[in-house]
C-alpha cells in the first residue's frame, strides 16, 4: 500500500498519537470492522517506518453466526501484510446480565493475557472520534461528572498493559474513505444498528442533535477539554491519600480526621478509589450511593457498597471486603483469589481457596489473637479440601500456609492516577 496525499493526515495523526513510542512490539486489536482494519493498515505502515513489530489479535465472542469466518478473514489480511495474528475465543456468557458489558470485559481480559504471554506491553485499540462522542453522550445521560465526561483517555493502563487509542482524533468516515481508496474490505457488524443497545441509540440521537451544534466534534472536544481537569483532581486526590492511607491485612484504613478536612470532591474520589481497589471493580459505584455513604461516615455510621464494608473505627475509616461478595468465589490454590490474594504452602491435589466464612471461623479458636477484625476474617482467603478447612492464615490457623496481598500501598497510591 502506498500512501496518497489524502492518506497523509491520517498517517500523521496515528504517528503523533503514538509519539514517543518506548519500543518493543505493538499489539493491535482487530475485529474486522472498518475502524480496526484501518488502524491495522496504518500501523503496518507506521511500524515499517519506525522499526516496530506489529502483532494483531482478534477476539471471537462466538455470539453470532459468521464471527469465526470474520476472524479468519482478519487472519488472511494480516498474512498478506506479514503480520502475526492470533484468534482468541470467549464462551463465558450465561445468558444473564449485560451482554455488551460482559463481552467487553472478557475481550480486555483475553487481550491482556495474550499480550503478556507474547511479551507485548502496548496494545492499540480502534476507538474513533465517533466512539468518543457516543461515550460522552452515554455518560451525560447517566449523570456522570468530570471523569465520565472526559471520555476515553488516549493512553491508559489496565491489567498490566498500556492501551493506546491513536484514532481518537479521526472520524469513522475518514477511515472508511481510506480503506475504499485502497480497495480494502471490512465487516459490517449488524449489532451496530440494533436499537436495543444504548450506544446505537446514542448514535441515532447524535443525528438529531447535530443541527443544534451538539455534534460529534463538539462532544469529543468537550471530552478533551475535561481531561486536564480530571488529571488535576486525580493528582490532588493522590496527594491527599499519601499521609492518610495505610493497608492492614488487605483492608484500607483512611485517617478519619484528615479525611473530614478534605474538600467533598476529593473525599468522594478517595473513597471511590478505595472501594474499587479493595473490590478490584472495573467501574465506580453510582454517585448517589457514594454521597449517601459519605453522609453515613460523617454521622459515624457503618455501610456497605461495591462489595465492601465501610465503618468508622478507632479514628480510621475501615474498608474491607464484604463476605457476601466473595462467598462463592473459589479457585485453585495456585491461582489469584478475588483478584488480589495469593497463598503458599504444602500444595496437594483437591485443594482450593474460598472465603473463610462463619463455618471456617468457628474452626479457628485463636482468631482473636490475629488482630484482624472479625468482618475482615470472614472474607479472608482460606484453604479448603471440599468442606474441610485446611488453613486460614489470617485467622491464626496457618498449618504451614501463608497468604500475601498481590498489591501494596504504593500500588494503591499510584493507581489513583488514570494514566
Amino acid at each position: 500500500m502506498r500512501l496518497t496525499p489524502a492518506d497523509r493526515p491520517l498517517f500523521q495523526a496515528v504517528g503523533a498519537a503514538l509519539n514517543p513510542y518506548p519500543g518493543g512490539p505493538l499489539g493491535v486489536a482487530v475485529s474486522g470492522g472498518s475502524d480496526s482494519c484501518a488502524l491495522l493498515h496504518l500501523l503496518h505502515l507506521w511500524g515499517r517506518e519506525q522499526g516496530v513489530e506489529i502483532e494483531a489479535v482478534t477476539v471471537d465472542h462466538g455470539l453470532r453466526e459468521g464471527s469465526a469466518d470474520e476472524a479468519r478473514m482478519v487472519g488472511q489480511i494480516c498474512a498478506a501484510l506479514g503480520i502475526k495474528h492470533s484468534i482468541l475465543h470467549w464462551s463465558g456468557w450465561d445468558g444473564r446480565g449485560n451482554l455488551q458489558d460482559q463481552a467487553r470485559r472478557a475481550r480486555y481480559r483475553l487481550m491482556a493475557d495474550w499480550a503478556k504471554a507474547r511479551g507485548i506491553a502496548h496494545v492499540a485499540l480502534g476507538h474513533t472520534l465517533d466512539d468518543q462522542a457516543e461515550t460522552v453522550l452515554l455518560r451525560l445521560a447517566r449523570g456522570s461528572g468530570v471523569d465520565g465526561l472526559s471520555g476515553m483517555a488516549p493512553v491508559s493502563t489496565a491489567a498490566g498493559i498500556v492501551w493506546h487509542r491513536p484514532l481518537l482524533s479521526l472520524q469513522r468516515q475518514e477511515l472508511r474513505d481510506f480503506l475504499t481508496r485502497h480497495g480494502v474490505c471490512w465487516v459490517e457488524d449488524p449489532s451496530n444498528d440494533d436499537p436495543r443497545f444504548d450506544r446505537v441509540k446514542m448514535r441515532q440521537a447524535l443525528e438529531l442533535l447535530a443541527p443544534l451544534g451538539i455534534d460529534r466534534q463538539r462532544l469529543a472536544a468537550t471530552a478533551q477539554a475535561l481531561q486536564p481537569a480530571r488529571q488535576a483532581l486525580e493528582l490532588q486526590t493522590q496527594a491527599a491519600a499519601q499521609p492518610l492511607v495505610r493497608l492492614q491485612h488487605g483492608d484500607v484504613l483512611i485517617g478519619q480526621s484528615g479525611f473530614a478536612a478534605l474538600p467533598a470532591e476529593i473525599q468522594a474520589r478517595l473513597l471511590i478509589h478505595a472501594l474499587r481497589w479493595v473490590s478490584r471493580s472495573d467501574y465506580p459505584p453510582r454517585r448517589r450511593a457514594v454521597l449517601q455513604l459519605l453522609a453515613d461516615i460523617g454521622a459515624g455510621k457503618a455501610g456497605s457498597l461495591q462489595g465492601c464494608l465501610i465503618r468508622p473505627q478507632r479514628g480510621d475509616i475501615h474498608i474491607c471486603r464484604e463476605y457476601q461478595a466473595v462467598r462463592d468465589v473459589q479457585c485453585p490454590v495456585e491461582a489469584l483469589w478475588d483478584q488480589r490474594w495469593r497463598v503458599e504452602g504444602p500444595f496437594a491435589p483437591g485443594l482450593s481457596i474460598r472465603a473463610l466464612g462463619e463455618e471456617g471461623l468457628r474452626q479457628c479458636p485463636n482468631w482473636r489473637d490475629s488482630d484482624v477484625p472479625r468482618a475482615s476474617l470472614l472474607a479472608s482467603p482460606a484453604i479448603w479440601q471440599n468442606q474441610t478447612l485446611i488453613a486460614a492464615p489470617l485467622a491464626k490457623n496457618r498449618n504451614g500456609w501463608r497468604c500475601s496481598l498481590q498489591f501494596d500501598c504504593a500500588d494503591f497510591i499510584s493507581s489513583i492516577l488514570s494514566h
